[in-house]
């Protein structure tokens, strides 16, 4: 039952939070998301140690006529869905902690929504029946189409529109591939076992454009170049914390699709298309760096920021090498716990201070030490600074990337690398423009952080600094997958 909690627990919680008072909202939630995050660790416990028992299953009939099963699991192939699952647990507790000083409009339909779309994202990472993972896929864009649409700025109902109809298309292409694939199993089979038997069986003609169809799906929700341009506005237009779960967690859901769903099902067309990959995640690096450069606007800086750190995610997957799947793998993590932090003190920034400009920021640092520590600590890890986070990947995707088959991978290292150096140009001029400086009219009256405001960013700072100086936490569960073994 362990790991079906990971679903039943946001699901149930979230629908109870929906039919709760608004006033009683909050509270339920942090317990429930509290309650998730103890289970990730138990999980993690028995996945590390290999503990008897270890067989974490779930497998039920689900829909007999059609060969789908309501099959969840975690195996010795499976960190990076663990980390992931841990991800994602950790990160909303995080975000409702801090938000308890900044409470939206009916509170029990936001934070119920939440949870929803907590729950949606567990059954991704857990799912091995194919149709499941498309449900999962779907359910969890669901919640966060009404939370967009709900809440944020006043461009959002346009903006929301145009990142639903992006996914749901990239969805359709994904579900005509999984049923191409269906069709091939000799006994009209979801499981993920029998898509990697017939996947890999089929002939490289048809691997090769059946490729594209599951491709284009995660590449939208990464997203890459040129899929990307819903992001920079859904995240602008966005509350917050739903953007949040859309940079920190979302987003990931494509990546981690190549490497569970794609590259062991489709390995000769992942090697056929290599190098085009490559080169668009490292034209998302470059475009993405280079447009975050000149942006005055705090949130587009972010966003623009994250599309480059996917794209050398993405990169070092089809980099074909140990080191850079395994560096892909543990600065997913270490991107969401980043990324969030950076999300978090921007909200914190709009709500004292109304607006997204930075031009209209500075001297901060005169009069929260908190706030620009923290700005400070998470912007230097998002640039991959040593002895945080942010470097030990960093460093073994550039390895990988380095060390590629492809007859361009020096090309591509160098062309991506030029992203580290612009990012740290863009990171840094935005440090400058929002803490430092003389303070003006509009930021004199900028308070110091709340309680809730310090114990989310402490837990940020802490992870950061924890796992810059002690990647081992994360290395564990790659050492024990079979997946990333030689």
């Amino acid at each position: 039952m362990l790991i079906l909690l990971f679903i039943l627990i946001p699901l149930v919680g979230g629908l109870i939070t929906l039919l709760l008072p608004a006033s009683k909202a909050s509270y339920t939630a942090i317990g429930i998301s509290l309650l998730q995050f103890v289970v990730s660790l138990l999980t993690y416990t028995v996945y590390v140690k290999q503990l008897p028992g270890f067989d974490l299953h779930w497998n039920v009939n689900w829909i007999p006529s059609l060969g789908a099963r309501f099959s969840l699991g975690l195996d010795k192939g499976d960190s990076l869905a663990l980390m992931m699952l841990m991800l994602n647990a950790l990160v909303f507790p995080i975000i409702f902690v801090s938000l308890l000083n900044k409470q939206p409009e009916r509170k029990n339909v936001f934070y119920g929504l939440m949870l929803l779309a907590q729950a949606g994202l567990s059954g991704v990472f857990l799912a091995k029946d194919a149709l499941l993972f498309y449900v999962c896929w779907e359910a969890a864009l669901i919640p966060v189409y009404f939370l967009s649409s709900l809440y944020g700025g006043p461009r959002r109902i346009p903006v929301t529109f145009k990142f639903f109809v992006y996914t749901f298309a990239g969805s359709l292409l994904m579900l005509v591939a999984i049923l191409l694939i269906y069709q091939q199993t000799p006994i009209h089979s979801f499981d993920w076992d029998s898509f990697v038997s017939v996947g890999r069986s089929m002939p490289a003609s048809s691997q090769n454009w059946i490729f594209w169809l599951m491709f284009v799906a995660f590449a939208i929700k990464m997203p890459i170049f040129p899929f990307h341009t819903w992001q920079p506005d859904a995240y602008e237009e966005s509350a917050t914390p739903v953007t949040i779960v859309l940079s920190a967690i979302m987003v990931k859901m494509g990546l981690f699709a190549v490497v569970r769903w794609l590259m062991p099902v489709l390995p000769l067309g992942c090697e056929r298309w290599m190098d085009w990959v490559t080169l668009l995640s490292v034209i998302s690096i470059v475009y993405a760096s280079c447009l975050a450069l000149v942006q005055t606007n705090i949130k587009r800086i972010i966003a623009y920021s994250s599309i480059a750190h996917i794209g050398l995610m993405c990169a070092s997957i089809f980099s074909h090498q140990l080191i850079g799947m395994q560096g892909s793998a543990i600065q997913m993590f270490n991107h969401g716990i980043i990324i969030t932090g950076m999300w978090l003190l921007v909200a914190i920034v709009e709500n004292r201070l109304h607006t997204q400009d930075i031009r209209e920021m500075g001297g901060i640092a005169k009069l929260s030490p908190w706030f620009t520590v923290s700005l400070v600590v998470a912007s230097l890890a998002n640039i991959g600074f040593q002895m945080t986070n942010g470097f030990v990947g960093e460093f073994m995707m550039f390895n990988g990337l380095f060390k590629s088959t492809s007859p361009y991978h020096i090309v591509f290292t160098v062309f991506a690398g030029t992203g580290i150096i612009v990012g740290a140009a863009y990171t840094l001029n935005m440090i400058q423009k929002v803490a430092y400086g003389d303070v003006n009219a509009n930021t004199s009256n900028f308070t110091e952080l709340s309680i809730n405001e310090k114990i989310g960013m402490g837990m940020i700072l802490l992870l950061i600094v924890v796992l810059g100086f002690y990647p081992k936490l994360l290395m564990d569960l790659i050492y024990v997958d079979q997946v990333f073994q030689p």
